[in-house]
């Protein structure tokens, strides 16, 4: 992969992020594909965790810049129809997990990056979840091929985005149908416009580097190719970077924003997001951005991201900043379970290579 696009993308994401804090999201907070995913969850009804509320625009933004920039290079293909049922069971998944340890993989870093240490031990259990993933790929686990649409079936792929365009324009009217949290996490925020620029940057700039965690892991893990992982690492500087120019930094466990010291659960809730990307073909951001380059496979796993942040909050199952509660434990062995099940079950059957073949 092109340098440059290594360094732009771990620069807007790190920046970004930190930049993002700075205009007014809650700390550590700056981009979050599952957390403010949730928020817009809150915000359409889907639970009512009055403090969870709002039309994230950062997530808006993914969708649309990576829409925009396919469509602008040709490249975006509207297709789908590969085990749409079981890509929404896998976001459900990936999301359960990411709320109990209060954050996706993208987070995790950017923690880790304002000296928050708890966003260590839940990426230990993210790449684990992702060497537990890579296994069932070895033995055959396989979700079926995407078809490309054509005719009349094309329109489904531009869904994602008419539905990003219309919240953007809902949240920036202040639409009545939506709610909007007044105190909490939910009603701390950049001004719109600021958070629509964030995002579409990272959209944009997400898709042409096809910036993923878990496939970034998955491709280290595979083949030995680190390009992915490079984006991460820039990213990581440029946060801790922007973190301690603003006085952001803050090293320890303890006292950390949106965030618990429940080691145990922050390995496994990210164990449980880790697996659950890797079948699923990408990560919370991945998915976010297929889904604007015309993937409806993406679009059902993230709207099956949005039904978890609903099963989590509605059964009580999500982490909290006093750690998680019995809810939330059986929810994530339950998930792992389950998940574990699709890898084993979806597999098919490989056909040994003879040799001189």
């Amino acid at each position: 992969m092109n340098w440059l696009v290594i360094i732009a993308t771990g620069l807007v994401f790190g920046l970004g992020a930190v930049f993002l804090v700075k205009s007014g999201n809650p700390g550590n907070y700056g981009f979050c594909a599952a957390c403010q995913l949730r928020d817009i969850a809150g915000a359409l009804g889907i639970h009512s965790v009055a403090t969870l509320q709002y039309v994230r625009p950062e997530i808006l933004g993914f969708i649309l810049g990576a829409f925009g920039l396919a469509r602008f290079n040709g490249e975006f293909r509207p297709r789908g129809g590969s085990n749409p049922v079981v890509r929404f069971v896998l976001g459900m998944a990936m999301m359960i997990g990411a709320l109990v340890f209060l954050g996706c993989p993208l987070r995790a870093i950017l923690r880790v990056a304002g000296g928050d240490l708890n966003g260590l031990t839940g990426l230990a259990g993210f790449v684990a979840g992702i060497m537990a993933g890579v296994i069932f790929l070895k033995r055959g686990y396989n979700l079926g091929r995407a078809q490309v649409y054509r005719g009349s079936m094309q329109f489904s792929g531009y869904l994602a985005a008419a539905a990003a365009l219309l919240l953007l324009i809902a949240v920036s009217m202040g639409a009545g149908f939506l709610k909007f949290s007044v105190n909490g996490p939910g009603a701390m925020h950049a001004p719109v416009y600021i958070s629509l620029v964030a995002g579409l940057a990272g959209g944009a700039l997400a898709w042409r580097s096809r910036m993923c965690l878990s496939g970034g892991f998955r491709d280290f893990m595979l083949v030995g190719d680190t390009s992915l992982l490079k984006i991460y690492g820039v990213m990581f500087v440029a946060a801790l970077a922007g973190n301690l120019y603003f006085g952001f930094f803050k090293l320890g466990f303890d006292n950390q924003p949106l965030a618990h010291t429940m080691h145990v659960w922050n390995f496994l809730g990210l164990f449980l997001t880790g697996m659950a990307a890797t079948l699923a073909g990408g990560c919370p951001l991945r998915q976010l951005i297929m889904a604007g380059e015309g993937s409806t496979d993406a679009f059902i796993c993230v709207l099956g991201m949005l039904a978890g942040a609903g099963v989590a909050h509605g059964l009580n199952a999500a982490g909290s900043g006093a750690g998680v509660g019995i809810n939330g434990q059986i929810a994530v062995v339950v998930g792992i379970a389950v998940v574990s099940g699709i890898g084993y079950l979806l597999r098919e059957k490989l056909t040994p290579i003879s040799k001189g073949v």
